[in-house]
């Protein structure tokens, strides 16, 4: 090899001879920032075109999701949308019906929020996976509660829109529908589009992928995903609800004397310990316990641990700044001797709502309950280290 085209493969990032990346140049300057190839965080599962995929919460740190890791829950796939043509009627029981393109959403005055959005069915798989219904000891922080993510969001308040149409005092609730195949639709009440609901188009400060909705969606801060329809094309005023297969078929709450809690909106607050947990193996001494919490009806007052199997209860401290809904970083120092327990996080929203067991949950909704699940979690810890997951609490 000539020394010239040897110089040349070094300046494009070939590792010197002896693996010593101080002994020759890095990789140049590049279009688009990678991760390094020993990171390895990953949505899953993935390939289909109705269903989920999973955020790998356990592989972050803070409280903001990276956008190409947000969760998916799609229902007819992720549609190609072209930014120019996409337009957003606003119609129904309005003074005049208005049609809207992005760069006109644009010219309004912006802001900036962070939020989290949840699916209504966030840990369904340590509600009833596995064995006779049973919770499985190998479910991961990412399979346990990874229907939720948690972003900076920049877009017009709602209300600023539907102001610009002139809406009817006959007004009560509006129809958001989505640009996908399946039309997805949900009825909301239209005192949510006068309190905090936006319409998004940027995503940690960058345009919303396609996955998030690309190029807007309603974002309806506290409330289930579902709702924060993705591909946002039409909203349409009326005086009750339109009853759709979102809001019938799907997205209710079969409860235990046998009726259904349906427009269940808000998430109820709740945590989750990210480490450590399943499938790490710990070892004796000093570590950080760290997780997070978050609510639909605001802030996250306290979270709470438990490391003698809820014997006992310390709160753990939460990182600053603390906002409403939106996830909070939580962490907590243990002292692990080497014994087998397990660990348990608590939490306690602004409005004093305290997150259930499982048994209290199954009170109050039933065992065959199908959406909001947010009872407490824990994680065993065997006398070797090994970590799984607990859901019987």
């Amino acid at each position: 090899m000539s020394r010239e085209r040897e110089s040349a493969e070094v300046l494009v990032g070939q590792s010197a001879p002896d693996g010593d990346p101080t002994k020759a140049p890095g990789a140049p300057t590049t279009p688009v920032g990678t991760r390094s190839p020993s990171i390895t965080s990953a949505r899953g599962p993935t390939g289909s075109s109705s269903g989920s995929s999973f955020t790998p919460l356990q592989d972050f740190s803070g409280t903001i999701t990276p956008s190409d890791l947000h969760f998916e829950v799609h229902h007819a796939g992720v549609p190609a949308i072209d930014p120019a043509k996409h337009t957003l009627l606003i119609h129904g029981l309005v003074d005049k019906p208005l049609l809207f393109s992005l760069a006109d959403l644009k010219r309004f005055p912006q802001v900036t929020r962070v939020y989290f959005i949840e699916c209504a069915g966030n840990g369904v798989l340590g509600w009833g996976d596995g064995l006779f219904g049973k919770p499985n000891p190998g479910l991961t922080p990412q399979q346990l509660a990874g229907l939720t993510s948690n972003s900076e969001w920049t877009g017009v308040p709602l209300k600023i829109v539907l102001d610009e149409a002139g809406v009817s005092r006959r007004a009560k609730w509006f129809l958001a529908e989505g640009g996908d195949a399946c039309l997805m639709a949900r009825s909301i009440p239209l005192e949510k589009a006068y309190d905090d609901a936006l319409i998004v188009w940027a995503q940690n400060g960058e345009a919303l992928r396609p996955a998030q909705g690309f190029p807007m969606r309603l974002l309806l801060p506290g409330w289930e995903g579902s709702a924060n329809v993705k591909w946002l094309r039409r909203l349409e005023l009326g005086t009750r609800p339109w009853m759709t297969r979102w809001e019938t078929a799907t997205y209710t709450d079969p409860l235990a004397n046998g009726t259904a809690r349906q427009f269940s909106f808000e998430m109820d607050a709740r945590s989750v310990i990210t480490t450590p947990a399943h499938p790490e193996t710990i070892t004796r001494g000093w570590r950080q316990i760290s997780g997070l919490a978050w609510s639909g009806r605001g802030k996250i007052a306290r979270v709470e641990i438990s490391t003698d199997s809820g014997q006992t209860w310390s709160r753990a401290r939460l990182e600053e700044p603390v906002r409403s809904k939106a996830h909070t970083r939580f962490t907590h120092m243990w002292d692990w001797k080497g014994e087998e327990t397990i660990i348990y996080s608590r939490a306690t929203d602004e409005t004093g709502y305290v997150q259930p067991t499982r048994a209290q949950l199954i009170r109050v909704r039933g065992a065959g309950t199908q959406y909001h699940f947010n009872p407490i979690y824990g994680w065993r810890v065997l006398p070797n280290g090994r970590v799984f997951f607990f859901g019987a609490t």
